[in-house]
């Protein structure tokens, strides 16, 4: 059923458009961000279906539709061959929503993505013009003990580059997949709800992107 769902969050029309800023750059940063300038850049917005805005030095992502996807960029810009991570603050109440990173997406939202839930499931995953394809665990959703179950937290990390996908949280590998059909493209974070409504809430912080070595 969790594949079947994850087909139809793509398939969505997202709020939030890019802008063309970010602010904080450290030392070996591409990009690094705590969210504590309202403008730094990322693409916000409110409607009736979701809503993306800094609100307590965070991105505040919230999705007030069943089955809905939402995502928020920080430049225009195309990267290839690096590594993000960002801290996800899990205030939903639906268990099933997913939330995460997205990398090489184009001028659409084809693009590699990486999710988790906060039931401990995971998924690293490629979405294309054709559809949604689930690159781990033979095409579904997987779960690991290394995700832990109903966390108020989660740091995520992502490797994007050289045809391996790889996804952490907390620290810990959870999985990688080996794909080619994009090389590059813009970076996001992105919230997904399940069949609950108002169920998916998530605040991000501390966003970094940095070159794989």
């Amino acid at each position: 059923m969790k594949n079947k769902l994850l087909k139809v969050f793509l398939a969505f029309t997202a709020l939030v458009l890019t802008t063309l800023a970010c602010s904080g750059l450290g030392s070996g940063a591409l990009l690094k961000d705590d969210f504590s300038d309202s403008k730094s850049g990322w693409g916000t917005g409110t409607d009736d279906n979701s809503s993306v805005e800094y609100s307590n030095k965070a991105l505040d992502v919230s999705v007030n539709k069943d089955a809905y996807f939402v995502w928020s960029t920080p430049t225009d810009e195309s990267y290839e061959n690096i590594h993000m991570e960002v801290t996800a603050l899990n205030q939903s109440s639906d268990s099933a929503g997913a939330f995460g990173i997205i990398c090489n997406m184009q001028l659409t939202n084809t693009s590699y993505y990486f999710a988790i839930t906060g039931a401990g499931e995971y998924a690293i995953g490629l979405y294309t013009f054709a559809g949604d394809t689930l690159l781990t665990n033979d095409g579904e959703w997987g779960k690991s003990s290394l995700i832990k179950s109903g966390a108020d937290s989660y740091r995520i990390g992502a490797d994007c580059g050289g045809g391996v996908l790889t996804l952490y949280v907390d620290g810990q590998r959870i999985d990688s997949a080996s794909d080619t059909t994009y090389t590059s493209g813009k970076a996001a974070l992105f919230a997904w709800s399940s069949k609950e409504p108002n169920g998916t809430h998530i605040s991000f912080d501390d966003f970094v992107m940095t070159k794989l070595k």
